[in-house]
């Protein structure tokens, strides 16, 4: 019976994201590149600007950081797929994949700006200190649609709650297992971990991300610049063979040029999530002065997951040997190149970075469901339950087969985009005007701009910002005129 579920649902996947997904999502990445005229690329001197000015800000009152708020949304973005996933888009797709990968993130980047904007314009405020945010709060207040916010929150919860952390589970047991670690002292050790960190909170759970991705970040990028720097004589001819098999129609092993461009898409659009709806729930909960503040800084992190991350991965692949007669591919083509260029240590070396991706994934899903059960209910045992229901599927996740449960992911996923896209497109406009206003603040010398609501074509739904009379973001400014019912 599990296998012809499985067969269901993955041919149901194969239609949603082969021939619907991927052009909804491309699509509406042209379409807001247009719309805010390339604030992907004309902002990205403000992007580096904030996150740097952002790195190692203290908070009060239980607030997140606008740093704190990119670094658990990286978390959970940044995975083993950003190893793993990478290779295997080289080795179906060719060299050329990677510069698609490349395309895809320049243009999803604007729609995580439109998504992670309008998530900040349309938080709550947690009577304890610190803000709750997101797709479905948004769909709620901005298209007063209780229906569809309900549904996303659900289908969000579920998903990155349960069922994505139990594959990031199911991965890291599988790389200690290959070192003869049991999968079940894994399942404990993991669970008990993660235990920890999620019933201290969400607070406790931005800080820990503020430290693991940092970190994790700089040691993979680091491994990845050196082997460049130690094969930099074959630098310029891996761009050269990145960029013309690209446009090569028989690039990818005799193929079309169809298998590499899909590939180098399909990679960069489920690595760096924009459009999903995921990231905006990290965004919502950052306390900053500007809703465009977070939303740039929140673009910034597509081009750390793909043109940093992602390519650090493809480096490894693309410079040392030739791919395509090792026979390898995902994660063992990547440790077979590392221990030929580093020496045997290397697999080990691998295998931490597999760890850290993982266990910050872990962490960053939770985050994202913790968000979602209080838009459905205030009621704290379900969120108790929530986090109990997330550490047994952690453990569950590192001792069982999981190919159905990662077709079932994807498939909550495609309804995600689906009801995430087709609510921003409608609102797009929104965080389009707040674009404008900071924009008119920076060019009026102010450092640090200051939201008001007023300079939106409505204010319904919006239950933070007030009217800008104090630069202070953890007071609203001015109580909402209108009635939100709850």
């Amino acid at each position: 019976m599990d296998v012809i579920l499985n067969q269901i649902v993955s041919n149901i996947n194969l239609y949603l994201w082969n021939y619907l997904i991927i052009f909804i999502l491309i699509g509406a990445g042209l379409f807001f590149t247009m719309t805010t005229g390339a604030v992907q690329i004309r902002m990205f001197k403000e992007m580096v600007r904030l996150v740097a000015s952002g790195a190692g800000t203290k908070t009060d009152k239980n607030h997140v950081s606008s740093f704190q708020a990119f670094c658990v949304s990286t978390a959970s973005r940044v995975g083993v797929g950003n190893i793993a996933g990478i290779a295997i888009a080289v080795v179906l797709g060719g060299p050329g994949a990677i510069f698609w990968m490349w395309v895809i993130a320049l243009i999803g980047s604007a729609t995580g700006f439109i998504e992670s904007t309008l998530a900040q314009i349309y938080k709550e405020p947690i009577a304890k200190g610190g803000f709750y945010g997101g797709p479905a709060y948004y769909i709620r207040y901005g298209l007063n649609s209780k229906f569809l916010s309900i549904l996303f929150a659900i289908l969000i919860t579920i998903t990155f709650g349960w069922i994505y952390n139990s594959v990031q589970a199911n991965t890291l047991a599988a790389s200690l297992h290959t070192f003869g670690i049991d999968v079940t002292y894994t399942g404990i050790v993991v669970s008990v971990l993660l235990g920890l960190i999620i019933f201290g909170g969400i607070q406790r759970v931005a800080k820990i991300s503020e430290i693991i991705v940092p970190i994790m970040a700089v040691l993979y990028i680091g491994t990845a610049l050196f082997v460049v720097l130690m094969n930099i004589q074959e630098f310029p001819a891996m761009i050269h063979k990145i960029v013309s098999s690209a446009f090569d129609p028989y690039a990818a092993g005799g193929g079309f040029m169809g298998a590499t461009m899909m590939n180098g898409i399909k990679r960069g659009l489920f690595s760096n999530e924009a459009g999903e709806g995921s990231v905006p729930n990290a965004a919502a909960t950052a306390a900053v002065h500007h809703p465009v503040e977070q939303g740039l800084v929140q673009a910034f992190g597509v081009f750390l997951d793909t043109f940093i991350i992602c390519t650090s991965s493809a480096f490894i692949v693309l410079i040392v040997g030739d791919y395509s007669i090792t026979g390898l591919t995902g994660i063992a083509l990547v440790q077979h190149n590392l221990e030929a260029q580093l020496g045997a240590w290397a697999p080990y070396a691998v295998t931490v970075f597999i760890i850290m991706f993982s266990f910050s994934s872990l962490v960053g899903n939770y985050y994202y469901g913790e968000i979602n059960i209080n838009h459905l209910t205030d009621k704290k045992y379900v969120l108790h339950l929530f986090r109990i229901g997330v550490v047994a599927m952690a453990f569950i996740g590192s001792i069982a087969s999981l190919d159905l449960v990662w077709n079932l992911a994807d498939l909550f996923m495609a309804f995600l985009v689906l009801t995430n896209v087709s609510s921003i497109l409608r609102m797009g406009r929104t965080a389009g005007l707040a674009l404008d206003d900071y924009i008119k603040q920076r060019k009026a010398g102010i450092q640090t701009p200051v939201f008001n609501r007023n300079v939106l074509n409505h204010t319904y739904g919006i239950v933070w910002w007030g009217d800008g009379q104090t630069t202070d973001s953890s007071v609203p400014a001015t109580p909402l005129e209108e009635t939100i019912e709850k």
